[in-house]
């Protein structure tokens, strides 16, 4: 367990899993967010976003969290797991809004410089369409690499507990 990709909705837990396991396994996170977004919600272009993956991926050891799965699939094929956070909307949500309670004004540290907590109906809306669109995506492909990889699909808080017990180990 070298090179790790962290997935799933917007406000699964991929941040805090990622490092989490950063923390147990002493390999480094990278946040495709704080990369990928420039200041003020500006996202960088596609090829930029690729030039800055493929720098990642030359590297030995890597965990990586987030989504952009028009650039997923050279991150699919040279990692060794999966980790697929398949939590309910309800969580999701829950999770987002206490987010920006806590980060009202503020910039994460998982996200790009001066890009300030927000809410917009977009990404709400890209949350509840998650399951219906992204979901069956990322499932069938990860079923065409499953011989090659271990690929955990974590339903639940109690299973990414008890996920983060058996790493340990």
């Amino acid at each position: 367990m070298n090179k790790i990709i962290v997935i799933g909705s917007s406000g699964s837990g991929k941040s805090t899993l990622s490092r989490q396991l950063s923390n147990i396994l002493d390999i480094p996170v990278y946040h495709l967010d704080a990369l990928f977004w420039k200041p003020n919600w500006v996202m960088s272009k596609e090829n930029e976003q690729i030039d800055i993956q493929n720098s990642l991926l030359e590297k030995n050891e890597w965990i990586i969290d987030g989504n952009y799965t028009g650039i997923l699939e050279d991150r699919l094929q040279l990692a060794d797991t999966i980790v697929f956070l398949n939590l309910p909307r309800s969580i999701c949500y829950y999770r987002v809004f206490k987010r920006l309670i806590k980060n009202r004004g503020k910039t994460r540290p998982d996200m790009g410089n001066d890009c300030k907590e927000r809410i917009t109906f977009t990404f709400l809306k890209y949350i509840w369409n998650y399951p219906k669109y992204r979901k069956p995506f990322l499932l069938d492909r990860f079923k065409e690499v499953e011989k090659h990889k271990d690929i955990f699909v974590l339903n639940s808080i109690k299973e990414i507990e008890e996920f983060k017990i058996k790493i340990r180990q």
